[in-house]
């Protein structure tokens, strides 16, 4: 395994664990009120920048998280601009 997929593999684990647990969170309560719908917007746009980039370099531990956090990102907006 080339040294940049393992890196990749792991920053991309950690950093869309790390997200998942408080996107379920507000999935599962409905609860948006905390949340700043100006950087979930700023986020999913980086995200998708991101998601992006992976397939430029053709790098799947990105392409699988980015898709895996940016499904969850809008997902969250989603809510944000429905419950408020």
């Amino acid at each position: 395994m080339a040294m940049e997929i393992l890196v990749s593999s792991i920053a991309a684990v950690l950093t869309t664990a790390a997200f998942v647990p408080q996107a379920l969170h507000i999935i599962r309560y409905k609860e948006t009120r905390a949340i700043s719908l100006q950087m979930y917007v700023v986020f999913a746009i980086g995200v998708a920048f991101w998601l992006v980039f992976g397939f430029m370099i053709w790098n799947w531990p990105m392409i699988v998280a980015n898709t895996i956090t940016l499904a969850l990102a809008l997902t969250i907006l989603r809510m944000k601009l429905k419950y408020g």
